[in-house]
């Protein structure tokens, strides 16, 4: 029987995608509109609470066709336990991954379930999380392709989570391939639009949270931040965000870029851009 489930996220990673920034290959992203779909449309033949977070999500098993797979399931709304929480945050996270062209984010969309509305994500295997590598001890690469591939990633979503907003990138949401690729899951307390996260973000010299850099960034991620507008992000993220939330993004892209740039004139555009 044909599955779908992850075994399209497991391909094997060409030593030429070093240049590149993409998290998930080719192969993967062709077939990203044909999983949105079917997270929207098969039958759903079995649902398991999974048991851990504030959010109560769902695995819930898929089926249409012979195509078989699963997805995680959340309706969080409203403050919880101090914390504003969102499953629409989780497609625009998506639908911003998308724009920017980060491939970072596995395919979501929203879905019912038991008559309530939530955002339904592919659940993909990986090899391990940030916080399995250090409870287990895990050795990070040292030598390339994989050195390069990990270090990237980890500056790459330091920059989209400072431009998004995400207050809770924990090591558990932070997965790794075993060739080292990021996948980036749990938005869920991201676009936040309160004003410290408009006159500050959350990570970079004069981080809200860290004072971790972004030392190298792709080119085209950089450029496509600088071509953010208010419609271009309307018209992706739909009713997902508010003008309020959009108009934090635009704010925060402008502190995204004038770090980027101090960063350049610090240590040179060849170091820092790709």
């Amino acid at each position: 029987m044909k599955r779908l489930i992850l075994s399209i996220f497991v391909f094997v990673f060409l030593l030429s995608i070093i240049v590149a920034h993409a998290q998930f290959t080719d192969e993967e992203i062709a077939q990203r509109e044909k999983i949105e779909e079917l997270l929207k449309t098969a039958d759903i033949i079995k649902a398991e609470e999974i048991g851990e977070g504030v959010t109560k999500p769902w695995q819930l098993y898929l089926k249409k066709g012979e195509e078989e797979f699963s997805g995680c399931w959340k309706n969080p709304q409203g403050v919880k336990k101090g914390h504003l929480e969102g499953w629409q945050y989780e497609i625009a996270a998506y639908r911003m991954d998308k724009l920017l062209g980060l491939n970072m984010i596995p395919p979501t969309v929203e879905r019912e379930f038991e008559g309530k509305k939530g955002s339904l994500q592919l659940w993909i295997e990986t090899e391990f999380s940030l916080l399995d590598v250090m409870e287990q001890g895990i050795p990070l690469p040292d030598k390339n392709p994989e050195a390069t591939i990990f270090n990237r990633g980890k500056y790459l979503a330091r920059a989209f989570d400072s431009l998004i907003a995400n207050d809770d990138r924990t090591q558990q949401n932070v997965r790794y391939t075993k060739d080292w690729r990021v996948i980036l899951i749990d938005h869920s307390r991201a676009f936040r639009s309160k004003k410290k996260y408009q006159k500050r973000l959350l990570y970079g010299k004069r981080g809200l949270k860290e004072k971790k850099l972004f030392r190298q960034l792709p080119h085209s991620f950089v450029e496509k931040v600088k071509a953010l507008e208010y419609d271009n992000i309307k018209n992706v993220v739909d009713s997902y965000l508010t003008d309020e939330e959009i108009n934090a993004v635009l704010a925060r892209k402008k502190l995204l870029l004038a770090e980027i740039e101090e960063i350049i004139n610090e240590m040179g555009q060849d170091k820092v851009l790709y």
